[in-house]
């Protein structure tokens, strides 16, 4: 029970930061045609940070590099194969569009911005999981810029080994790793150590502002009447992270290990979904409807799932 309320309270908390970004929009002091500025600063600024001060903040050794290498490949591959069975669901249909998206809908989460300071509160005594967060972006994100796009485009040209790491998280992890193999929050100028995690502890409320700018152009009879997105919604919140925690539950790791994929994988729908979909002019609607609704129902579905959290 106590896992509930602090699930609850901290899904709670960020959600509210919407709040913000929606009365600035309805009383015409931001408009969402300026978004692309914000997101650009959110995903080459703030989330490179993000990644940067999770790997300085903890303490190197080898056993914590082996967990988080294993980290990367089962997470990768739990993503991967709940894309491949979606995908095998529904392959008749991909002709239809909304069906691509729920094939990247179901499992592309919001695990960095939103997913972080969850499983921190979480698992308090647990400072690997800050790493595990950043590693699951990580893996995500080759996932996002091959499969994710292939799915909203069906071109073939996005799935190659440059799509997958030229990056800004992938790139990323290649600047994090030389500080935390050298332990660099015991030489870095704390002035720059202190700018570096102040602007990766601004990523939540940053994607949170973005997303209630998002909400208050929404048609909320739009947003709440659509069957289909709950569908996918439902994907996302419920059908995948079970599947997720399922995977690696009889698994001899960490129980660290085994609740972080399950926290991270009950994520929202990943906010990029929509950048990736008005960059190809494809269902941004549907993937704006579907990051708004899982991110709202999530208050929900986050702190009953992590009442599935092993001690």
């Amino acid at each position: 029970m106590i896992s509930l309320k602090i699930a609850f309270v901290n899904v709670l908390i960020s959600l509210l930061y919407m709040i913000p970004g929606f009365i600035l929009c309805k009383t015409k002091k931001a408009v969402a045609n300026h978004l692309s500025t914000v997101s650009a600063i959110l995903i080459y600024i703030c989330s490179p940070c993000m990644i940067i001060s999770s790997f300085m903040s903890l303490e190197f050794n080898m056993s914590n590099l082996l967990y988080m290498s294993l980290f990367f490949v089962v997470s990768f591959i739990v993503q991967l194969l709940f894309l491949l069975i979606v995908y095998m669901i529904f392959k008749k249909k991909y002709n239809i569009s909304k069906y691509r998206m729920l094939t990247i809908g179901s499992v592309l989460g919001n695990c960095g911005f939103f997913g972080l300071p969850l499983i921190k509160a979480l698992l308090p005594n647990n400072p690997e999981v800050a790493c595990y967060s950043s590693i699951y972006v990580i893996s995500m994100n080759i996932l996002v810029f091959t499969a994710g796009i292939y799915a909203l485009t069906q071109d073939k040209k996005y799935i190659s080994v440059k799509a997958a790491i030229l990056n800004p998280t992938f790139i990323s992890l290649l600047a994090a790793l030389p500080l935390y193999f050298t332990v660099a929050s015991n030489w870095m100028p704390s002035v720059l150590k202190d700018s570096i995690f102040l602007l990766g502890k601004m990523t939540t409320p940053m994607c949170m502002f973005i997303l209630g700018i998002r909400l208050a152009t929404m048609d909320f009879k739009k947003l709440f009447t659509n069957p289909f997105v709950y569908l996918i919604c439902s994907g996302k919140l419920i059908i995948f992270p079970l599947f997720a925690y399922l995977c690696v539950f009889f698994l001899p790791l960490p129980a660290s290990f085994k609740s972080s994929i399950l926290i991270l994988a009950a994520t929202p729908c990943a906010s990029i979904i929509l950048n990736l979909a008005e960059i190809h002019g494809k269902e941004t609607e549907m993937s704006a409807n579907c990051i708004l609704l899982s991110t709202i129902l999530c208050i929900i579905t986050i702190p009953l799932l992590s009442l599935l959290i092993v001690s």
